[in-house]
């Protein structure tokens, strides 16, 4: 009785009207100031309408003023759940609240999802687009009803019924860090490699492929609307298939020990430094020791003092060497003492 005085007070005159604020109702837990607001909120650019003026119609400006919103609600609704929290979880719990993922999940648990005006054909990321109508609802509460309704809405609607706050700041959702560690952890090599850069057909909007490789091993492939959301894909599936496939991780280990064997090995033959240099010195002759000191460089002798070799022959005497002194006899003792008498007589 009183949703129909409702809808006999503000006069709606499509019946297609009356379903949507009944359908807003049931997502938002209020009625609709002005119903124009969240029409605009449901408009995605891709179904193409334009205003009275001519200008495109759609909800990326209402979508601004929501990202903006949210940051602000939430951040106040984490900041008193978290007593005592420090900065930097803070942060990262309201990231994990507002990003285009949790709120692309938001509007399909909801039904937001069914309400989006869009082209029949067009293909877009589902997150995104859901997402982006979300916050674009969030801004058009804020036009209609103020900042005071988007909290109530944000803290009795959504954190109270449909997330638990708590379960979303204590999960973690990097894929890519938990895959890094994992592979520091144990030693492997991990490399990401971003394979290709397409294009939506319908949108126009750029898509990324990203391959992980595990010491060489292929891991799995993602894709995304950007670099950092195709490795997070690509390291999810990885995690997962790590988990679910023995053969998988046998692979990988199978090749870090071939790795490290290689590394291993020693060289037989180590290359002499010094000789690899290249040696500006020229090198003297040096004297090399003997018996009886040290042996006199081996240079040429002046030219004037050189001699032939019959020169060289008489200067080689014998007086030098010496023989043994042979012992006198008995007689010749007594003729050189009776020769020194004569002498002195």
């Amino acid at each position: 009785m009183w949703v129909n005085n409702f809808f006999d007070k503000i006069k709606l005159p499509f019946r297609k009207e009356k379903e949507l604020v009944l359908a807003l109702y049931s997502i938002l837990g209020f009625y609709p100031h002005n119903l124009s607001f969240y029409k605009q909120a449901l408009l995605h650019k891709s179904a193409r309408r334009r205003n009275e003026k001519g200008r495109p119609l759609n909800n990326e400006r209402l979508e601004f003023l929501g990202d903006a919103i949210l940051d602000a609600v939430v951040g106040d609704i984490v900041f008193r759940h978290f007593e005592g929290k420090r900065e930097g979880f803070l942060t990262n719990t309201r990231s994990k609240l507002v990003s285009r993922d949790t709120l692309g999940k938001l509007a399909k648990e909801m039904g937001v999802d069914q309400l989006i005006k869009s082209s029949d054909h067009s293909t877009s990321h589902n997150s995104y687009k859901n997402g982006n109508a979300f916050e674009a609802l969030v801004g058009a509460i804020y036009l209609d009803r103020g900042y005071d309704a988007c909290m109530r809405f944000m803290e009795k609607r959504i954190l109270a019924q449909v997330i638990n706050i708590d379960k979303v700041a204590y999960k973690e959702v990097n894929f890519k860090s938990k895959l890094l560690e994992w592979s520091q952890k144990n030693r492997v090599k991990l490399e990401f490699r971003d394979l290709k850069q397409a294009k939506d057909e319908n949108t126009g909007s750029p898509v990324f492929t990203t391959q992980v490789f595990l010491e060489g091993v292929e891991g799995c492939s993602g894709t995304g609307y950007s670099k950092k959301e195709s490795h997070q894909n690509a390291s999810k599936d990885t995690l997962q298939r790590l988990r679910r496939e023995p053969q998988f991780i046998d692979a990988v280990f199978a090749a870090k020990a071939d790795r490290t064997k290689m590394e291993e090995e020693p060289v037989m033959s180590v290359p002499d430094p010094e000789k690899e240099q290249q040696n500006f010195i020229i090198e003297q002759p040096k004297e090399r020791p003997t018996a009886s000191g040290y042996e006199e460089r081996k240079t040429a002798p002046p030219a004037d003092k050189l001699r032939q070799p019959e020169e060289q022959e008489d200067d080689m005497t014998l007086d030098d060497i010496t023989a043994t002194p042979r012992e006198k006899t008995r007689e010749e003792i007594i003729a050189e003492a009776e020769a020194a008498a004569f002498a002195e007589g």
